[in-house]
């Protein structure tokens, strides 16, 4: 079994199998080369095409990352939303295996270098996860992924209210907008079992709209947290992050 990347200056080629810049064995391959390596296929746009690509900026990141689907997004946002994740790879490298007698190739959706180790992630909505040759692609990826002592998961909708959710903060996600005098203030107080409208009421020396949305910029980096699975309401209690 082999990877095969694309270097941070190549030029993505305009179909998924391009030539590769480099080819490691997958049992070899570092995580440096992945890290350093361009996405192996850019979104395209073409009339009349069925699904939505573009460009998230990622708080992880701090810079874009590409996605090729409303339900990607959807992933990039909880990607970007854990705490655990350190980095976030899109289309990070082509695998190629000879399976049940034949040479497979397979790009996976996301690389997650997170804080328990590397997670690759197709992402795949539930319906179509279960076509039996995306089940026999996954089946393979898997045990890939697996015997390097990384983590898989096949990705599909989540439940609407914690996506919503986490759209909705997704908002408060750019740091350098809030004032660090104001986030401290409310990271220090005892906040801790208050609900969300009495926490953005929690210091009247300062205009109601900026602590609003310090707040939530707070239960975007999780230093506070409530109950996502259900519409986020003035009423949800807040707890301190452990």
């Amino acid at each position: 079994m082999t990877v095969s990347f694309r270097c941070a200056n190549s030029v993505p080629g305009k179909a998924s199998e391009g030539t590769p810049d480099r080819t490691e064995p997958w049992a070899l391959a570092g995580l440096d080369s992945m890290v350093s390596a361009s996405p192996w296929r850019t979104f395209r746009w073409h009339r009349g095409q069925r699904h939505y690509s573009g460009s998230f900026w990622s708080a992880t990141e701090r810079d874009l990352v590409i996605y090729e689907s409303r339900l990607e997004l959807a992933r990039l946002l909880f990607a970007d939303f854990d705490r655990s994740v350190q980095r976030i790879l899109a289309q990070p490298f082509l695998l190629r295996a000879e399976v049940a007698g034949a040479l497979r190739k397979h790009v996976p959706d996301y690389l997650l270098l997170t804080s328990t180790g590397p997670l690759v992630v197709d992402v795949k909505p539930r319906q179509r996860a279960m076509n039996p040759d995306n089940v026999f692609v996954f089946g393979w990826t898997r045990q890939a992924v697996e015997s390097r002592g990384w983590r898989y998961e096949v990705w599909s909708e989540p439940p609407h209210a914690e996506l919503e959710n986490v759209r909705f903060l997704a908002g408060y996600r750019r740091g350098w907008l809030f004032d660090e005098e104001l986030l401290g203030q409310l990271h220090a107080a005892n906040l801790d079992g208050a609900t969300l409208a009495a926490a953005c009421r929690s210091r009247p020396d300062r205009p109601a709209p900026q602590v609003r949305a310090a707040v939530l910029h707070l239960l975007w980096r999780q230093h506070f947290t409530v109950d996502l699975t259900r519409p986020l309401a003035g009423a949800h209690v807040l707890r301190m992050s452990t």
